[in-house]
């Protein structure tokens, strides 16, 4: 797979980071220059693009929202109304993969079910607040907080770095629970603190590793789990269709390998994004940019969305790929991002969609 370009046109442009303005290389390509786009069904990343392009604010993506809706030719309607666009920062491309969780659990404690599922407290500050370890010992014991209790520490904790989730009750019933909020710390990967201790290779890291290993070490295994002090908050969200996907941060279903999360810094959340990722299990096709999470910095930086259950989440865990990833813009904003043409205005535009 060729992840080289030979663009129509190479140049530099700014994009609003929140912090500070960097200065990405910005690359405008060709379809023909998307390896595979040939062979894939762009029909289903249509729908996708339908169910959220209404929540996109400025214009021209409004107009392409109801052109989209009307059209029953996917690749055309791509190919005649967006541009390809290659952003690239300082950091190589990156793909991993997330899912939606299936847990069991219960609406009150008991002997199996120990660990509450907390929702945001009214309380909670701006910035750094308690952390994991303090959260865990018991900080928020007591509020009412608890939405629903689960047996095991290490699926609590992956059903937070997915960021939702069901649980299926004892009477059979399924509880729904999205993203609502957290307390301010930066994520911590504690895979990555599992390499770093010389535990592990990253090759051998994956969330049925780590849930092994804190069963077999299981103080050493709590310790870990606090390496990262950021905890996040649920809330109930019974409200969405079992059929459909969870709500991505768009607020909107999102769909089995046809979402992408992104780093709206600088990908605009509900664009078209053609991935072309590597590794033993290659993926060319075209995703739609619906979620975003703490962990993906970067413009090329994607965690692709596998579906809901531990079949997904096998998937999802395998996947620690390099690659290539093409934002596909509305042709007259992709020839704005032109650095003579890129002001104030363009800056904005970019970040927001």
């Amino acid at each position: 797979m060729n992840f080289g370009s030979c663009a129509a046109a190479v140049l530099t442009g700014l994009v609003w980071t929140g912090n500070a303005v960097a200065e990405p290389k910005i690359t405008l390509l060709e379809f023909e220059q998307l390896s595979g786009w040939a062979e894939d069904d762009p029909s289903e990343a249509l729908a996708a693009f339908s169910v959220t392009c209404g929540d996109m604010r400025r214009q021209d993506w409004q107009s392409l929202c109801a052109i989209a809706k009307e059209a029953d030719d996917a690749r055309s309607f791509f190919e005649l109304f967006f541009k390809p666009v290659l952003i690239e920062d300082d950091e190589p491309a990156l793909f991993t993969g997330y899912f939606e969780p299936e847990l069991p659990g219960s609406r009150s404690p008991d002997a199996r079910f120990r660990y509450p599922l907390y929702a945001v407290p009214s309380d909670m500050p701006e910035g750094p607040w308690l952390t994991r370890q303090e959260i865990d010992e018991g900080a928020l014991a007591g509020q009412g907080l608890e939405i629903a209790w689960l047996e095991d520490p290490v699926d609590l904790f992956f059903l937070q770095v997915q960021g939702s989730g069901r649980v299926r009750l004892s009477d059979g019933s399924m509880l729904r629970v999205g993203y609502g909020g957290f307390n301010g710390h930066l994520y911590s990967s504690i895979g990555a603190e599992l390499v770093a201790r010389g535990i592990y290779e990253w090759h051998q890291v994956s969330a049925d590793v780590i849930r092994s290993w804190v069963a077999r070490n299981p103080d050493e295994g709590q310790a870990l789990l606090w390496t990262n002090p950021s905890y996040v908050f649920f809330r109930e969200v019974s409200e969405v269709p079992a059929e459909l996907g969870p709500l991505g941060a768009m607020n909107r279903s999102i769909t089995t390998l046809r979402t992408v999360a992104v780093d709206p810094a600088f990908v605009p959340l509900g664009a078209p994004v053609w991935i072309e990722k590597a590794g033993e299990t290659p993926m060319n096709r075209l995703m739609i940019a619906q979620d975003t999470g703490s962990a993906i910095k970067g413009a090329q930086r994607a965690d692709i969305f596998f579906g809901t259950g531990r079949e997904a989440g096998r998937q999802a865990g395998r996947i620690r790929d390099p690659g290539r990833m093409v934002v596909l813009m509305p042709i007259q904003r992709a020839y704005a991002m032109l650095p003579d043409v890129l002001g104030a205005d363009g800056l904005d535009g970019l970040a927001d969609g």
